[in-house]
């Protein structure tokens, strides 16, 4: 058997940042999804209630790219209380031509980290207003500090607006982020101030009520929803996807059962038939994305096995360029 390159968080830290070239790398597998016979199963999603934990399997098989990733994502929101991290994981690619295991990619969820709030950055490119320049991100945690460092690649974002449930967390987010990304961020007491004063608008949140209501919305703005990724969670009230102008997402059947789309159609404010437009075509001249600065958009990311693999390809290219890696005989 071929010899397997074992990458661990360190050095595929060195190889990845999030930089325009990796939002460029997710931009490119959304085209891929909406032009090619890509093969994408149904997430597995395994739900561990008692401690408040999950697991995501996630892959896809994208013609044009040789290697295909599985990635194994587990969430356990109550790890900050015993000093661990949230989420960890690894992504494990595959030869498309022989099947043969490639690469092990131990980066405890980092790739998934940067391709997440890469998918941010070209939600916003295509969807926000060219002159946005006030980012709201609800959530303080690796993702919402991400995702806003993600808009500054795309937009002249120089403001901030921060919320979170604990506000000494978000006073250390505007501190920390504002010194890195050289611009003012301040924290919010609500959702509502946060809304009021922001052109983009992203939530990151777990949350398992709604955060945002439709009465919140105001002309002109874009929100980017990516907390919403499992069958229990949800960020947007029922009524504020029919109360927009556009909503896109991400994989459309995927939203229905685990995105903003699922308790819209429960509470029966979108009939389970309405056919929304995907990223990806609006990307690739499909669909028509923003047709004026006055429009609300809202974009719904429960990340998909194209990312996966399109980051895990572009994670082993950088690594074999820099000759770093470990290799294992089997």
């Amino acid at each position: 058997m071929p010899d397997v390159k074992i990458l661990n968080e360190n050095q595929l830290r060195q190889a990845v940042q999030l930089d325009i070239e990796a939002v460029t790398c997710i931009e490119k597998a959304f085209e891929l999804l909406a032009t090619k016979n890509v093969s994408m199963p149904p997430i597995l999603s395994l739900h561990i209630p008692e401690f408040n934990g999950e697991l995501d399997v996630k892959t896809a098989y994208v013609p044009g790219i040789n290697s295909f990733a599985v990635k194994m994502s587990p969430g356990f929101f109550d790890n900050p209380k015993f000093g661990l991290p949230s989420l960890n994981g690894l992504m494990v690619l595959f030869s498309a031509k022989t099947g043969i295991v490639e690469n092990i990619l131990l980066d405890n969820g980092y790739l998934t980290d940067i391709r997440t709030a890469a998918a941010g950055a070209v939600a916003a490119k295509w969807l926000s207003r060219k002159n946005a320049a006030t980012a709201g991100i609800i959530g303080t945690g690796t993702q919402a500090r991400l995702q806003l460092k993600a808009l500054t690649l795309v937009r002249d974002i120089k403001r901030c607006v921060i919320w979170g449930r604990h506000h000494e967390k978000a006073a250390e987010f505007a501190k920390d982020c504002g010194k890195k990304l050289g611009i003012e961020i301040q924290a919010a007491d609500t959702i509502q101030e946060l809304m009021n004063q922001s052109d983009i608008v992203v939530s990151t949140t777990p949350s398992q009520e709604p955060l945002i209501q439709a009465s919140m919305l105001k002309p002109g703005q874009h929100i980017t929803a990516m907390g919403s990724d499992a069958d229990y969670k949800t960020e947007l009230d029922a009524t504020v996807i029919p109360a927009v102008d556009l909503y896109v997402c991400d994989r459309l059947a995927q939203c229905i059962i685990q995105g903003e789309l699922r308790p819209a159609i429960k509470a029966g404010t979108i009939s389970p038939d309405t056919k929304f437009p995907e990223l990806g075509e609006i990307i690739t001249g499909q669909k028509p994305g923003r047709l004026s600065d006055e429009q609300v958009t809202i974009c719904d990311l429960t990340g998909t096995g194209v990312q996966d693999t399109a980051i895990a390809t572009f994670a082993r290219n950088r690594t074999e360029s820099a000759g770093v890696g470990t290799l294992f005989t089997s």
